[in-house]
């Protein structure tokens, strides 16, 4: 398979991620891999009319994330102590693809300790970001790796509701 370099024939461009939707009151973080290109020029998570990210959501909580310009998600997302975030700060990549990603840089999560003291649970969004998992796991943190919201992941949106629910609803692991 070639590399998103050699498709574009450009050079690669290194690309900054979003910062993080988080405060002092955040119980859950939810973990992406990266910012689709969508959400990029939008500056807005998940802002690909197909991810299902905040359908899903809007499932979970009962919020109307859909209706919400992105100002009153990241607000609504806070007053339900949920935060979001994703495991890149940079990458190079070539279009949407997890796959896609080189160079990957880490986003700095020692922070998170002093500065999110409610924060419990870890919910990756998809298997690009859960490889983190253990490091969080490690740091005392209840972890669910959680079906990818992307429309690249074609599993059911009813089968990933049902799974994101089950890890929604479940009782934090005490480590």
């Amino acid at each position: 398979m070639a590399s998103g370099r050699l498709l574009s024939g450009l050079p690669p461009v290194m690309l900054d991620g979003l910062p993080p939707i988080l405060d002092a009151g955040v119980e859950t973080l939810i973990l992406g891999s990266f910012p689709s290109p969508a959400s990029l020029a939008a500056q807005h998570y998940y802002a690909h009319r197909q991810n299902q990210f905040w359908r899903l959501l809007a499932a979970l909580t009962g919020e109307p994330f859909l209706h919400l310009d992105y100002e009153k998600k990241q607000r609504c997302l806070l007053r339900q102590r949920i935060g979001v975030w994703d495991v890149y700060r940079s990458c190079m990549r070539e279009g949407a693809l997890d796959s896609a990603i080189e160079a990957p840089q880490l986003n700095d999560f020692s922070w998170l300790k002093a500065n999110t003291p409610q924060l419990r649970r870890i919910c990756f969004n998809g298997k690009t970001s859960g490889k983190l998992e253990r490091w969080f796991l490690e740091q005392g943190y209840d972890t669910r790796v959680l079906p990818s919201t992307s429309p690249a992941y074609t599993l059911a949106f009813e089968r990933k509701l049902e799974l994101w629910r089950a890890a929604w609803l479940s009782e934090p692991i005490i480590r």
